[in-house]
């Protein structure tokens, strides 16, 4: 827990998800074991292998939060709809979200944003090119290039708010969230920012996006015409991820200055490690070495034991590999604790929505602890041998947990953890 040094904890939440809009529809769908895995509609997916994703749909301008201080001067809070991306409207949606349950007001003095964010606003970059190279550039807009650069992510939130602190986009893959949750927590911990909004937005379901992983072959294919049981993690029959969106978002402060304004708390940010497997562009290190490393020195850094640890976000793609690696690590991390250890995959139920997955686990595992629910695992109806551990098959759990371990494991072989500590209002 840092000993001599503040605790990080976070006080406010918000969230957009495959089950809409808002934290409590997100907790109560994930609370339910439901599934937001569904046949993709928004463009014709006949030709592709994989023909499902979770994504995020009927999200408009109309669903930003009004906040006090907005001011009416243009429509959207600054924000033309044409000139923002899926990506970045789901992440002011959840930050506004998250802001107003922290109590904080417009232009917070000493308020930054960090967040992380995998394919930033690849949708308008796929329609820009289309529209340069199909239609010689007739449609393409002004605007194409900072809309979808991944770097305008945090300035869109940053311009909604008017925070003039720090403004930062971690692009890291599938870690990417988790890291920058990391790095918020560090930055407060120093006193280098009072508060912090940080967390994870992508909304990568495209045309181009479900194509290449399916040449890849790592979404699953086998399920197109059972959508809800295609993300299956741990489960014998798992054939690949199922590609996700949405947007998670929190607030980070100092506990004292949390206390000092009555703000909720849902949980510590106690520990945070990154390692890399240095070993392949997509694959990772079969030993997973590096990925006990980071869990391990997570741990080591809340200042806990790892018989504290009462739940785990897992990674859980639903890929063959890498569920049965992370399963494999965890055993190693936590010896005969392993076996009484609960844990369970968020993405069983909203799939893989990459940089925003780690953001999506630590919400998860926030409002579990704080509620005393742990979530399922669902479409667990074939343990797989090499993946033996409690996932909290098909049904959530009530339970008291002092820590939460969230794990999040990416391409180009990265690895990152983060340790949420419960914290007593």
């Amino acid at each position: 827990m840092h000993h001599g040094h503040p605790r990080v904890v976070i006080t406010g939440i918000g969230v957009v998800s495959p089950f809409g809009v808002g934290r409590e529809r997100f907790w109560e769908c994930v609370r339910r074991g439901c599934s937001g895995t569904r046949a993709i509609v928004d463009f014709d997916a006949t030709g592709f292998a994989c023909r499902v994703a979770a994504p995020v749909t009927g999200v408009s301008k109309d669903d930003v939060p009004r906040m006090a201080g907005d001011d009416g001067r243009d429509a959207g809070y600054r924000a033309d709809p044409k000139r923002y991306s899926r990506a970045a409207l789901i992440a002011v949606i959840a930050a506004r979200e998250a802001w107003i349950d922290a109590g904080l007001a417009i232009g917070e003095a000493g308020a930054g944003v960090i967040i992380g964010s995998g394919g930033g606003g690849i949708d308008v970059g796929e329609r820009q090119y289309y529209d340069f190279f199909v239609e010689h550039g007739k449609k393409v807009t002004p605007y194409a290039i900072p809309i979808s650069i991944v770097g305008m992510m945090s300035s869109e939130i940053s311009i909604s708010l008017r925070l003039r602190g720090i403004s930062h986009v971690l692009s890291c893959g599938c870690t990417s969230s988790t890291d920058a949750l990391g790095y918020g927590a560090a930055l407060i911990r120093s006193g280098e920012a009072e508060v912090l909004l940080s967390g994870g937005a992508d909304a990568c379901v495209t045309p181009g996006m479900i194509y290449g992983f399916s040449r890849m072959r790592v979404v699953s294919t086998g399920f197109n015409e059972r959508p809800a049981e295609a993300s299956r993690p741990f489960d014998r029959a798992r054939d690949g991820f199922v590609l996700g969106e949405g947007a998670w978002m929190v607030v980070l402060e100092r506990e004292d200055r949390a206390r000092a304004r009555g703000a909720p708390i849902y949980a510590s940010i106690d520990g945070y490690a990154s390692t890399c497997d240095a070993f392949h562009r997509v694959q990772m290190a079969p030993d997973g070495e590096e990925i006990v490393h980071a869990m391990a020195l997570a741990i080591e850094r809340s200042g806990r034991r790892p018989e504290e640890v009462g739940y785990i976000s897992y990674h859980g793609t639903s890929t063959v590999l890498n569920d049965a690696v992370e399963s494999r690590s965890v055993r190693q991390v936590f010896g005969p604790h392993a076996d009484r250890l609960a844990g369970s995959s968020v993405k069983s139920m909203i799939g893989h929505p990459q940089g925003a997955s780690g953001a999506a686990g630590i919400v998860t595992a926030a409002l579990a602890m704080r509620r005393g629910v742990l979530p399922p695992t669902i479409n667990q109806t074939d343990p797989d041998p090499s993946c033996d551990l409690d996932y909290i098959p098909n049904e959530s759990r009530a339970a008291d947990v002092e820590a939460a371990l969230c794990n999040c494991l990416g391409f180009g072989s990265k690895n990152s953890a983060i340790v949420l500590g419960r914290v007593d209002s």
